[in-house]
């Protein structure tokens, strides 16, 4: 088959043919139709879990796909041939990964079943939706509330911005101004362009009595700018944090809930995040669907600059 793999941390990624796997006790062997490209593929690449688990080279890269049950392993119960899945696929200490013509994932690993009215592209929704999904319940949004989605033009951004706004809060958005209008379709109130003037001072600025939420799905551990959104919240205010940004403590003195979000979705939100896109309650952006051999160079390209929309992979 053909794969995507690094053959160490930092590799360039290349195209290149391996055998296709048989699925063990309780495994599923999974023709691929549709793999999407997240961050977090990179930084796997790069090392980001380096010396947490082992890691099998050639490793595979991405986690998040969707195709057809090809086979199964012995016992089991949950799927069959030509069952159409979707999930993460991602598996370092086998160098298992979705940018392949084939994947194999436990039966109860993160896999749930596809409506019948969704595309494969559906692989796009994993790890930014169900991030997003967890992030919004993590908030407590009442309706009314006010939330600041900071660094809302990725996956991520699009997704929470729509479960907010399904929640009955008012959306701030950050937004270059090529996407604000995206942005305000999905449901953002109001877009902030985050290159005008710091994104805390523009809050600020129109809602002087602050806010009582943030996502910030930016800022990294150390930035100052963490510090800015979490002076924008009321006391008993959230911040949630998609890359351990969050000073627990800190934010703790201050009545200040603080959150730092790590993405495992259930089955149960799989097939719950499917549910909402097949009801049209959830959209995603696709911005490109590339052919595999393609991904090493959109990865390349993906590394230098805001994301719009998701890239999606057909091996």
């Amino acid at each position: 088959m053909k794969a995507v793999v690094i053959t160490d941390f930092g590799a360039e990624p290349l195209l290149t043919d391996l055998p296709v796997p048989e699925p063990g006790p309780r495994e599923v062997l999974v023709r691929l139709r549709a793999a999407a490209l997240n961050p977090f593929d990179w930084k796997v690449a790069d090392g980001a879990l380096k010396g947490a688990v082992e890691h099998d080279f050639p490793l595979v890269m991405g986690s998040d796909g969707a195709g057809v049950v090809e086979r199964v392993g012995a016992g089991v119960n949950l799927f069959r041939m030509g069952d159409t899945v979707y999930g993460q696929f991602m598996d370092v200490a086998r160098g298992r990964g979705s940018y392949a013509e084939y994947a194999l994932v436990s039966e109860d690993g993160k896999i749930a079943r596809i409506p019948d009215n969704l595309p494969f592209t559906v692989a796009a929704l994993p790890t930014a939706s169900a991030t997003a999904y967890q992030a919004i319940e993590a908030a407590r949004l009442d309706t009314g509330q006010v939330v600041l989605v900071n660094g809302a033009s990725g996956g991520v951004g699009q997704s929470a911005i729509q479960f907010a706004a399904h929640q009955g809060a008012r959306v701030l958005a950050t937004a270059t101004p090529d996407v604000a209008a995206r942005l305000r379709d999905l449901g953002a109130h109001e877009t902030l362009d985050f290159t005008a003037a710091p994104v805390a001072e523009q809050v600020l600025a129109a809602h002087p009595e602050g806010i009582d939420a943030v996502l910030d799905l930016v800022s990294q551990p150390g930035d100052d700018g963490t510090a800015a959104l979490a002076a924008l919240l009321k006391p008993g205010g959230r911040l949630i944090s998609t890359n351990h940004a969050a000073d627990v403590e800190g934010l703790a003195a201050r009545e200040i809930h603080g959150v730092n979000l790590a993405n495992n979705p259930s089955r149960a939100e799989l097939e719950a995040l499917a549910d909402l896109a097949a009801a049209r309650k959830l959209r995603v952006t696709v911005d490109s669907e590339i052919p595999l051999a393609e991904a090493p160079a959109a990865v390349a390209r993906a590394r230098s600059g805001h994301s719009r929309g998701k890239t999606v992979i057909l091996p």
